[in-house]
């Protein structure tokens, strides 16, 4: 299958090593997802950061089986089931035994548009990937891509920018009620893909 666009798979020893740096980081960058029905791929331009020590981390209280993805070092991608109805796409951002991780909560769509749309029962494309529980709906992740290794040869990878990224702004955390002054949200500024609050869109 023929790599989107001209986005190459990113080198692992380009990350990062500490969570809200890679959060920074993978703003530009694209997920992509080689599906049976297609090539699914989009832009990374919204991200929050959940450190070690963080009490809003699913990693908080130690590694259960659930969260056992977040301790297995930078790059694997975590899948959680939320809300009844949403998976949500994580990736993993701190050495192995460390748990912490980065949600990826909105893409640009670049490839597989109209996969998307059927996925997503015909949404607009500027809905298709905009907050992560559509992300995940659109790109058909679900528990079954739980622990995979975003660096390793497969069907679900990062990759490098399809394009230049445009400057990147941060804010605190959308959903979480006592965030007041930690701005771990990072979001590339004025891209109608970014989710959440408008205000919280255009800083």
């Amino acid at each position: 299958m023929d790599l989107p666009l001209t986005v190459k798979p990113l080198p692992r020893e380009h990350l990062p090593s500490a969570t809200l740096a890679m959060a920074r980081f993978l703003i530009g960058k694209t997920l992509v997802h080689e599906s049976p029905e297609g090539m699914l791929s989009g832009r990374i331009v919204e991200t929050e950061g959940y450190p070690p020590g963080d009490a809003a981390s699913h990693a908080f209280r130690g590694k259960t089986n659930r969260n056992q993805t977040l301790f297995l070092g930078p790059g694997h991608c975590y899948v959680y089931f939320t809300y009844g109805s949403s998976f949500m796409v994580n990736v993993s951002s701190e050495e192995a035994g460390i748990g912490a991780g980065v949600l990826l909560r909105a893409l640009e769509p670049l490839e597989g548009i109209e996969i998307m749309q059927r996925n997503r029962k015909n949404a607009s494309v500027r809905d298709l990937t905009r907050g992560p529980g559509r992300l995940a709906q659109a790109l058909q992740i679900d528990k079954r891509y739980d622990g995979v290794d975003l660096f390793a040869k497969g069907t679900l990878w990062l990759g490098t920018p399809a394009r230049r990224t445009g400057r990147i702004a941060t804010s605190i955390r959308i959903g979480i009620t006592r965030e007041v002054d930690r701005k771990r949200r990072f979001f590339e500024v004025g891209n109608p893909n970014v989710s959440g609050p408008r205000a919280l869109s255009l800083s």
